[in-house]
């Protein structure tokens, strides 16, 4: 055992202090705090809290500092929101951008309604913190109630039947949607009878639909969108309702917006209220989505969904000229190359969603070094008690 003093944060969440002249990460520990760990190289595991900070407090899961899916539940609120705040303005520092970083939206609501879980022949849960050893667990307190008990549940019936494999879960307007990988071959419809029993919306095993009670919709804004089997969407419904308010006040009054990764449309539906909207994504799945859903709603202006990989072939300044805003939300990756071609366009309004601190602050660079002003930058807390943050920025020339 090591007696050490926690000076500082890392942007995993992890505690760090010195010793032998070297840093030394410590999960589960806060500044300010002295504890005992053992050392590995230059990462620690925790055994006790000597003197713990005043921002400690004690956790939501029994599971907590086992599990290996939360990162933060031992800091008290005001520390959190700092932290995860802190995230963004130390990204953007980084990169050399002076502004102002608006406090932290809190949209982590009821819970995630997205989750995947492990399941063996006897157990189900997420791996242990630092390992890869399965945890069983009963219920997981970060999930939507619908969620909380039952996703494991569902996981240990059909790690019961599988084997090793992963289970997916959506928590969709109208139901659950069970999305199953697995390596070895099975017979998908030994997962029937399960489904039927568990009145389960959707199961799909390795991308197949293997039963259908009814489609599973989400709401987005006027409209009901069928969700596509292993689509994206936002972790918590509050999460996407803050990020496309963000975007509706960051858009105003532009009659024609370009939203690319768009996704099944959690931006361009609601966009399409008051606009005229051109989406992109490369999901071609998704995009059919979007396409029917906006077909199906009375009240919107056009929308044309469009297949189109903007990491390969981005939109061009001369196409995205056209367009009086435009709104982009890809993945961690970011937009780095559409950002170019954004900075050499005319459009007057940029709104960029993002869920990495690091590549917002890449392509926000692009973005001013092509004579953009950065109006707001605001993030966004969906994943509660983790080092995740969605960030969302207001450019105009």
């Amino acid at each position: 055992m090591t007696t050490l003093t926690i000076s500082a944060l890392g942007h995993r969440g992890d505690g760090i202090a010195e010793h032998d002249g070297r840093r030394v990460f410590v999960p589960f520990a806060l500044p300010g705090e002295t504890v005992e760990a053992d050392i590995d190289g230059d990462r620690a595991t925790l055994t006790a809290v000597l003197e713990p900070s005043p921002d400690r407090v004690a956790p939501l899961s029994r599971y907590f500092g086992t599990c290996g899916g939360c990162a933060l539940q031992h800091m008290a609120p005001d520390a959190y929101r700092d932290f995860k705040r802190g995230l963004v303005v130390v990204a953007l520092s980084q990169a050399g951008i002076e502004t102002t970083v608006a406090p932290l939206v809190d949209a982590t609501g009821e819970g995630r309604r997205r989750a995947t879980l492990h399941a063996t022949t006897g157990a189900a849960g997420y791996m242990r913190a630092r390992s890869h050893d399965l945890l069983d667990i009963e219920a997981c307190a970060i999930l939507v109630p619908a969620l909380y008990a039952k996703a494991p549940a569902i996981a240990r019936d059909i790690g019961a039947l599988l084997g090793d494999c992963d289970v997916s879960f959506t928590s969709a307007d109208n139901g659950i949607d069970v999305a199953v990988r697995l390596r070895k071959k099975v017979r998908p419809d030994r997962l029937v009878p399960l489904a039927q029993r568990l009145r389960l919306l959707r199961v799909t095993l390795n991308g197949e639909t293997v039963f259908q009670l009814a489609p599973p919709t989400v709401a987005i804004g006027k409209a009901i969108v069928a969700l596509p089997a292993g689509s994206f969407l936002q972790a918590t419904t509050e999460a996407e309702e803050a990020l496309a308010r963000l975007v509706l006040d960051g858009v105003g009054k532009a009659r024609t917006v370009a939203d690319l990764f768009s996704g099944i449309g959690p931006f361009a539906l609601r966009l399409a209220e008051r606009a005229k909207v051109s989406a992109f994504d490369s999901d071609r799945a998704a995009v059919a989505a979007l396409a029917a859903a906006a077909r199906h709603t009375q009240g919107l202006k056009p929308v044309a969904a469009t297949i189109r990989d903007l990491f390969r072939d981005p939109l061009t300044s001369f196409e995205l000229d056209a367009f009086d805003a435009v709104v982009f939300d890809p993945p961690r990756a970011g937009a780095e190359a559409q950002s170019r071609e954004i900075a050499s366009s005319k459009v007057k309004t940029v709104v960029a969603v993002s869920c990495d601190p690091a590549t917002f602050a890449r392509d926000a660079s692009i973005l001013i070094a092509g004579g953009y002003r950065i109006e707001s930058v605001v993030p966004v807390d969906q994943f509660a008690f983790s080092t995740h943050v969605e960030v969302v920025g207001v450019f105009r020339r």
